[in-house]
């Protein structure tokens, strides 16, 4: 039983639209019982409510991360931890700094050091070996498809001139074969064996680090995007299952189990039977703080990204003068197993969550939804791909017509140094500009939501927002990228909320209605009023997650 609660702003956002006159909800045990005016939902709250009231701020449904990793966020908010550094001479102060407050420990790991801030992207083993001498040293960069290692790891792995690169991956290497010091996609999985593995009471306390971060931006809900073992990343299931023993999950979670890569077709069953016993052993796991965990879907990484040339396109990367290369990025899934293990998984009742960003990636994920959709309803399962960066137009209206949501990672659509620097060059001006075809989605039909991919970027739904209705960075002087693919406010919010309540089962979530779960956002101010070139501004002033207040500012 929680204290009844009255949550009021100036105005109130139903996770649709704006509603016409209610700026407040009554809450009592956790679920809303009224919407209307400030003195309405004091009468329905009843006697002795808190009242928690925002000034000119917009009340919302809780936020629904549609993408996230929280326990590998929170992790590395308490490890090294580079993902404010701001150049690389900057990087490198903090990864000294880190490592002389840690001066016993084998190995420093961490991550989000910024692709941009290093010439094509690729940081050398030498300049760690520079500041922190003989360490080991794994760093993941800020959008997790690759690694910064030292010569001692290296070392450590085996992994020289001879070493050859993986199936799934390769080593970046100097002119003469020799390592530089940075290993992309499958070429990671290299040192995974050798990395501290956290104890049980770190990985709760990684996990309840993002419970905190994640909050304070009005995040109640979320689907964890990889839930197993992943690139020397610990698998956090039992992570969620102790902190829902220990009554510590406050939020509504689905997760997206990891379908291993390197599989065949003779190994379909033998997979699809893993994952099924996986989702089994978590069940549907409820505990006394509101929080809900389980296993809805299957995380299918089929391509990489385009700065280290590995997201699968239909067409040629270009190299250093313009000119199309031999290379098109490959996938991890030939297009047989996948065609074969998508039905299979929707047979047995999961939901599809395909990462896929190179175009070619997006057609192909396309294609196994609908061999999925033949054998099991897709508008029940909500089968959805992720990132889509590069989208060939002529694909969307099969999108649509599939029925599968676009889970958008809105605060990358916009020209940031990465975008620039790096992948312009590789993809030619024509695709740079068709790049995260938002709108073109959204007209036609094609369901929306949203997520951060944090730790990659920010959780901070509000920053992804305002880049989804500008296309622009916030402070960049930069023209907007595809300005004629903006989302409308109004758009935004919801994919951000109802949509990815949707698309994560949330179904209890998203809205603000009557009987509905009590999960609520409450902005500083009304950002319906601000100029677009200010939504970045807008900050959380409040969260309600089942009826409780965990954070107000």
């Amino acid at each position: 039983m929680t204290r009844p609660l009255v949550v009021a702003g100036a105005r109130l956002f139903t996770g649709r639209a704006l509603h016409p006159s209610a700026s407040a909800v009554a809450v009592r045990d956790g679920r809303i019982v009224a919407i209307g005016g400030l003195a309405e939902a004091r009468e329905a709250a009843g006697p002795g409510a808190e009242v928690l009231d925002v000034p000119g701020g917009l009340v919302g449904p809780g936020f629904v991360d549609a993408h996230v990793h929280p326990a590998q966020g929170g992790g590395e908010r308490l490890r090294c931890d580079l993902t404010d550094a701001v150049g690389a001479e900057d990087t490198l102060a903090r990864i000294r700094a880190y490592a002389d407050a840690h001066p016993d420990d084998e190995w420093i790991v961490g991550g989000g050091w910024h692709m941009a801030d290093f010439e094509r992207g690729l940081p050398r083993a030498d300049a760690l070996e520079r500041v922190v001498p003989g360490r080991k040293v794994y760093l993941v960069n800020a959008d997790h498809h690759g690694a910064w290692v030292s010569p001692a790891a290296l070392a450590a792995a085996g992994i020289d001139g001879d070493r050859a690169d993986p199936a799934d991956g390769h080593i970046d290497r100097d002119p003469d074969g020799a390592p530089s010091g940075t290993l992309q996609e499958g070429a990671m999985e290299l040192l995974a064996d050798l990395l501290p593995v956290p104890t049980d009471a770190e990985h709760v306390a990684a996990l309840d680090e993002a419970q905190r971060y994640l909050t304070g931006f009005g995040v109640t809900g979320w689907q964890d995007a990889i839930i197993g073992a992943y690139s020397g990343v610990r698998d956090p299931t039992d992570a969620y299952l102790a902190a829902i023993d220990a009554g510590r999950l406050s939020v509504l979670v689905s997760g997206a189990l990891w379908l291993e890569r390197g599989i065949g077709v003779a190994d379909v069953d033998r997979v699809v039977a893993g994952l099924v016993a996986a989702r089994d052993r978590i069940g549907d796991r409820r505990g006394s703080a509101g929080g809900r965990f389980r296993a809805t879907s299957v995380k299918i990484m089929l391509d990489g990204v385009p700065e280290s040339r590995t997201a699968a396109m239909k067409a040629p990367y270009l190299d250093a003068d313009g000119r199309p290369t031999a290379e098109t990025g490959s996938t991890h899934f030939a297009p047989e197993v996948l065609d074969a293990v998508a039905p299979a998984l929707a047979a047995a009742g999961f939901q599809l969550h395909i990462h896929a960003i190179g175009d070619r990636a997006v057609a192909d994920a396309l294609h196994a939804i609908e061999l999925a959709n033949r054998v099991a309803d897709g508008g029940r399962l909500r089968h959805h791909l992720a990132h889509l960066q590069q989208v060939d137009l002529a694909d969307v209206p099969g999108m649509a017509r599939s029925g599968a949501t676009a889970n958008l990672q809105a605060f990358w659509a916009c020209r940031s140094d990465q975008m620039v620097d790096l992948n312009l060059p590789l993809v030619g001006r024509e695709r740079f500009e068709q790049q995260y075809a938002f709108a073109s989605m959204a007209a036609a039909g094609v369901p929306l939501a949203m997520g951060s991919d944090w730790p990659v970027s920010t959780p901070d739904p509000w920053q992804a927002i305002a880049v989804a209705v500008t296309r622009i960075e916030a402070g960049s002087l930069r023209e907007p990228l595809g300005p004629h693919e903006a989302l409308t406010l109004e758009q935004a919010l919801t994919a951000y909320t109802a949509g990815s309540a949707r698309v994560a089962h949330h179904d209890e979530a998203g809205l603000l209605e009557v009987g509905r779960r009590a999960d609520v956002a409450v902005a500083d101010r009304d950002p319906f009023l601000q100029p677009a070139e200010a939504l970045h501004a807008v900050r959380t002033a409040a969260t309600v997650s089942a009826g409780r207040v965990v954070h107000a500012r």
